[in-house]
């Protein structure tokens, strides 16, 4: 497209003449220069700047706020509490509500600072030739005396509500990572001490649901029990019987070398916890003619005939035993629970 089919008025020629352009003007090259500073509502109006810091210490308070509720949510949802919220459906209470939390407290202390950059703290743009990366004596001069008078500028010490918001917002934001090492581990508890057996409670076999008596136990036989009440379609199920699972074994009252199992048993039927002292595997292989029983995992293996006492393998003491008995209507019951933990490294887990 020739110059004799560009309209004059769009022709550079004609628009250096009509806005009046000085020498050089056509250069692309040359530096436009900064724009002429237009200033904000908030810097000739002091009511309009009053309500930008009140605005942005509210959003630093939200995020002070914000950061106490993630804290209680720790405290006041269970971690296998599950709730409905639209839309998201059927969620963690736990989770959701920490993650709402944090989130608004980051997000208040960001929407702040940047309406606090925004509206209040210097807009004037500053050009300044590139240098060298290593800065000479006046360089540095030349930064602190910036820095002093962005600090100046801000307003931080003349705004005394947004700067003290602010220090509280951040102080507060920490300790949610710090309530974070929580999950490092079960909080200092005595649930582990304990398991769902009681006195009086039957002994129910996990084949046939059904109450355990003496004659169902035969010599050599390996039998799995659980407490009396514990359903399998309960919610903590899994928790429970993870503590409680039981095995029963029969062995001749004289081959039982360990005086404590031989009063605990009731006519030679024994019964201790099936959940290894190494890991926390389950027991299930039995050997009849020497009365062991190995774990599958690291093959740690105890002597049912004398106290359940480790006899190979990496697991750190014996199986607990459970004291057992017959009550009225015949049936295998618990006198009591199990009188030293569950488990393995019971002390390191609380």
């Amino acid at each position: 497209m020739s110059s004799q089919e560009i309209p004059e008025e769009v022709l550079p020629a004609e628009q250096d003449a009509a806005h009046g352009a000085v020498e050089g003007a056509g250069d692309p090259f040359a530096d436009p220069g900064l724009p002429a500073h237009r200033p904000r509502i908030q810097d000739i109006d002091e009511r309009a700047a009053r309500r930008s810091e009140r605005a942005v210490a509210f959003m630093f308070t939200l995020s002070m706020l914000a950061t106490v509720a993630f804290i209680a949510s720790y405290v006041i949802f269970p971690v296998d509490q599950i709730v409905y919220i639209w839309p998201f459906g059927h969620v963690s209470s736990l989770n959701f509500s920490l993650g709402l939390t944090l989130g608004v407290a980051l997000f208040c202390i960001g929407a702040g600072a940047v309406h606090w950059a925004r509206t209040l703290m210097s807009d004037v743009e500053v050009a300044d030739d590139r240098h060298a990366i290593e800065a000479e004596p006046e360089v540095k001069a030349k930064v602190l005396a910036d820095f002093a008078d962005g600090a100046k500028e801000s307003a931080i010490g003349r705004r005394k509500l947004i700067r003290n918001t602010m220090f509280g917002a951040l102080a507060l934001v920490p300790l949610s990572g710090v309530m974070l090492l929580r999950d490092l581990g079960p909080l200092p508890e005595k649930k582990l001490r304990s398991t769902l057996w009681a006195k009086g409670k039957q002994l129910i076999n996990m084949n046939t649901m059904e109450p355990l008596r003496p004659e169902d136990v035969v010599v050599g036989s390996l039998t799995f029990a659980m407490p009396e009440g514990l359903e399998e379609d309960a919610h903590d199920f899994q928790t429970q019987i993870a503590k409680a699972a039981l095995m029963i074994i029969r062995i001749e009252p004289d081959n039982i070398k360990d005086k404590r199992e031989r009063e605990w048993a009731h006519e030679g039927i024994v019964a201790f916890s099936k959940i290894c002292t190494h890991v926390g595997c389950p027991i299930s292989l039995y050997e009849q003619q020497t009365h062991h029983v190995l774990c599958p995992c690291h093959q740690s293996t105890f002597d049912l005939s004398d106290g359940a006492r480790v006899i190979f393998g990496p697991a750190g003491h014996a199986l607990p035993q459970l004291r057992i008995g017959v009550n009225s209507e015949g049936n295998l019951e618990a006198l009591g629970d199990f009188e030293e933990p569950v488990g393995p490294a019971f002390w390191e887990r609380g």
